[in-house]
């Protein structure tokens, strides 16, 4: 590596504005793979191996992680891969792979002209089983050309100010049991701070008295209509439906539910009904 980077991943929160706490997940995505969940050595296949090197750091909340890094910008012709391990898909449809990445500016980094660049390839290949440590550039499919919207240079180095891009990109439909993503370096100085894959799914829910179960959207622009069944202590009044969307939403509520005789509607349930009916003999005097 001719670039030493392991200061790469010493972020300051001043510069990434993560001074508050951390956003909770959303609770309409389920992650299929998250780098920075992963305890110990991700153990992902480099090839070749003087390319990608993982390393030990810590993220923009200083939280331990563990990461790839490449910076051989002084060399012609690179061509260094770094493939994930296997990923079932498990019931999605279409999956969103989201990258967190920091990446140096070729102009503050001297003899590099020609040679150094600041973009990386993103590719993924979709296969029933794992295929373990066997790898092929020719069976992945490229996803998109990754570019930062923020680089850093020789100064915010010497600061530790460094700027962390996120990059999202969707993927499918994925019809196979699994898949693997790749990263193809083509001479840049990058480090993946983080890989997160995840898919959408419209989660359970209750609507004028209906509940309505997790649902995983199609791939397509098309709405999944959904049954809804009664709370207990409850009747159809017109056939409770909704509509779960591609990107996760429930959308467009038909019919409801009412409460049984002797019941009423209370947040998102049905209970018994409170008498307040005595009679004189209830009452004990002093």
């Amino acid at each position: 590596m001719d670039c030493h980077l392991s200061i790469l991943l010493l972020l300051s929160c001043s510069a990434l504005g993560c001074l508050g706490e951390v956003s909770p997940q959303p609770p309409n995505e389920v992650n299929l793979l998250d780098s920075k969940t992963i305890q110990g050595e991700l153990g992902w296949i480099s090839y070749p191996s003087h390319g990608w090197e993982e390393i030990s750091g810590v993220d923009e909340h200083y939280t331990p992680i563990r990461t790839y890094q490449v910076c051989n910008v002084m060399d012609h012709s690179q061509n260094n891969w770094l493939r994930t391990n296997w990923v079932p898909r498990n019931s999605a449809q279409k999956i969103y792979v989201e990258l967190k990445f920091t990446l140096r500016d070729c102009n503050s980094i001297p003899l590099v002209l020609g040679t150094c660049k600041e973009t990386f390839n993103l590719y993924y290949m979709e296969s029933d089983d794992d295929h373990g440590v066997k790898f092929r550039e020719h069976q992945f499919t490229k996803i998109d050309t990754i570019a930062a919207d923020e680089s850093f240079t020789q100064m915010d180095l010497g600061d530790r100010i460094l700027k962390l891009n996120t990059e999202i990109r969707e993927v499918g439909p994925v019809n196979k049991k699994g898949f693997y993503l790749a990263f193809q370096d083509v001479g840049a100085c990058v480090a993946l701070v983080s890989v997160r894959v995840y898919f959408k799914k419209c989660p359970f829910t209750v609507k004028n008295l209906a509940m309505f179960p997790d649902t995983v959207p199609m791939d397509s622009q098309s709405l999944v209509e959904v049954r809804g069944s009664c709370v207990n202590n409850s009747k159809e009044e017109d056939p409770p439906r909704m509509y779960c969307s591609t990107e996760g939403e429930w959308l467009v509520p038909i019919g409801k539910c009412s409460c049984n005789a002797g019941y009423e509607e209370r947040g998102f349930m049905c209970q018994g009904k409170i008498s307040l009916c005595f009679s004189l003999s209830d009452i004990s005097y002093l």
